[in-house]
């Protein structure tokens, strides 16, 4: 089982973007270093807390600030975008890292309809994202024939392709495609099980992948003591109370008690949507992950670490990768 990165480029209060870019930047090396497989950048639009909302450019910067350690979308949200402009971003991104793109396609919008009414797209373009795809995939293949239009980068990369979902419709059209499946479990768990379950039975060998490759988000703050990955873990929980809220913010610091800011019925929907999640010791870790894919077959996980304070952030990142092993060995992928 694999380890990887999903890097949300918060903006922590009191800081910039271009802090959170930087932030990022550490992350990345370090996981670098300490040899998680990939690191995955998610575009978001009209978010206060995030600095992804150019994709492609910040995949760029990462990816000129390490060597090894795949780096890309997760996701790109197609509708706001065509297909062939995608193409051409991560074709050029593919020529600058060679075999070190990854492109994640989501069909959400990432943002709120009157911020998607600004991005001048149509409301109804998610509907077409099955067959944006497969022209996305035409634009980037080897086998293609040239056309009138080419994607000029991208043309023959073959820049490995993922659907993203977070519901069991990108299940299965992942499936059909016979690509690789990530699912968005860290912040929306109802539907993980039927989705891998139904992607593993539908799926389709294909050019691009032999047999079915399952990638579980989670989110894991791991640290020396159960109180302190506790404390670390209510930024994210204030984070989803905002969402909740419908209220925006910068990324907060944690608070020793998150009871004084949510009402009853506020802390049982955020903690159901954060039920993906392993938050203590390296012990509670290992067993939290064991629990949490018993049973799924998952091929790798896509860690979630949103910790304010940075340094903290890469002790827990140190502290998962410290018990890879004794994870995969607890965790069968058939």
């Amino acid at each position: 089982m694999e380890f990887s990165i999903l890097d949300l480029v918060f903006i922590n209060q009191g800081e910039t973007p271009r802090d959170a870019i930087q932030n990022s930047v550490q992350i990345a090396k370090a996981s670098e270093s300490l040899g998680y497989n990939r690191i995955w950048i998610a575009e978001h639009h009209n978010f206060p807390s995030i600095a992804s909302a150019a994709t492609s450019v910040v995949i760029g910067h990462i990816a000129s600030h390490t060597k090894r350690i795949r780096v890309g979308a997760g996701g790109i949200m197609l509708p706001n975008h065509s297909p062939l402009v995608i193409a051409e971003q991560f074709g050029t991104l593919e020529s600058l890292y060679p075999n070190r793109i990854d492109l994640g396609l989501g069909r959400a919008p990432g943002t709120d309809q009157l911020t998607l009414r600004a991005l001048r797209r149509d409301p109804m373009a998610s509907q077409h994202f099955p067959e944006d795809v497969k022209e996305l995939l035409e634009y980037l293949s080897s086998d293609r024939e040239e056309g009138k239009v080419n994607a000029i980068p991208g043309f023959g990369t073959n820049v490995p392709v993922w659907i993203l979902g977070s519901s069991l419709f990108g299940a299965q059209l992942a499936a059909l495609l016979g690509l690789p499946f990530a699912f968005a479990s860290h912040f929306a768990p109802t539907h993980l099980k039927d989705a891998v379950t139904i992607y593993q039975k539908q799926f389709r060998p294909s050019q691009y992948l032999g047999k079915p490759y399952v990638m579980m988000a989670m989110n894991v703050v791991a640290a020396d003591t159960e109180e302190e990955a506790k404390f670390l873990f209510t930024s994210v929980e204030q984070s989803f109370l905002g969402i909740l809220r419908n209220k925006r913010t910068p990324f907060p610091p944690p608070v020793s008690n998150m009871d004084s800011l949510w009402s009853e019925a506020e802390k049982q929907m955020a903690q159901q949507m954060l039920s993906i999640s392993a938050v203590g010791t390296q012990e509670t870790i290992i067993s939290k992950i064991k629990d949490l894919t018993d049973g799924l077959n998952i091929n790798e996980i896509m860690v979630v670490s949103s910790i304010y304070e940075i340094k903290k952030r890469i002790h827990s990142l140190e502290l998962l990768m410290a018990i890879k092993d004794e994870i995969t060995t607890k965790v069968s992928v058939k």
